[in-house]
């Protein structure tokens, strides 16, 4: 699996290249810029891109934009953000961009080198990974009335676990559930959503996007 990566720091920078190679990886591009990494995708799109969302020239939002670039001009190419703050209104923003193969993770998930490696091949192959951090913080929000209030306690926990990208059977390990009990409060949490029709893993985002609206 092709990967590049664009951050500005450069030890960071290597040493996330590193990680990704000794994970089977193949890192064809480091640059420092959104555009440098546009330019490389634009010759040579790889199935993933790790982006740091503080890049020149304003360290601001540049590799949120960079993302949206990407949408735009090869939607194929899977987006991973990272972010040393919990910043939830650029995750939400991220994932309504593009709702599939898009991801934001907190810096210090690297550490975790079989968590990020798998986020990287969740958004390469069009998953949607959401850092549990962020999710715990939207969780906590108070929340107006909507579609989630209908959602028992379980089926908001189930929802909370699907908001990071999880399939059902990561929801089982975590929630010590069975696969039977999981599918029965997924379709549940799809029927209070209204979220009757289209395909399965759309039905996914578009329920996870509700929850992080909520």
């Amino acid at each position: 699996m092709r990967v590049m990566v664009a951050d500005d720091a450069v030890l960071f920078r290597e040493g996330l290249s590193r990680v990704l190679a000794e994970a089977g990886f193949e890192v064809t591009a480091q640059v420092v810029d959104g555009q440098a990494l546009l330019d490389r995708v634009r010759e040579d799109p790889p199935e993933v891109c790790v982006v740091d969302i503080r890049m020149p020239p304003t360290h601001t939002t540049e590799g949120l934009d960079t993302a949206r670039a990407l949408r735009l001009s090869h939607p194929g190419v899977g987006v991973l953000v990272l972010s040393a703050h919990i910043e939830p209104e650029f995750a939400l923003a991220l994932i309504e961009d593009g709702i599939q193969g898009a991801g934001y993770l907190l810096k210090e998930r690297v550490a975790d080198l079989t968590e990020f490696t798998d986020a990287v091949r969740r958004v390469a192959l069009g998953g949607v990974v959401i850092d549990p951090s962020v999710v715990a913080q939207l969780v906590g929000r108070r929340r107006a009335p909507n579609p989630l209030d209908a959602l028992t306690d379980r089926e908001r926990e189930v929802l909370s676990v699907m908001a990071e990208g999880r399939s059902n059977q990561a929801i089982c390990e975590r929630l010590h559930l069975s696969p039977k009990t999981v599918e029965a409060y997924v379709r549940a949490v799809f029927t209070k959503l209204n979220l009757h029709q289209g395909a399965d893993d759309n039905r996914r985002v578009l329920a996870v996007l509700a929850f992080l609206r909520g």
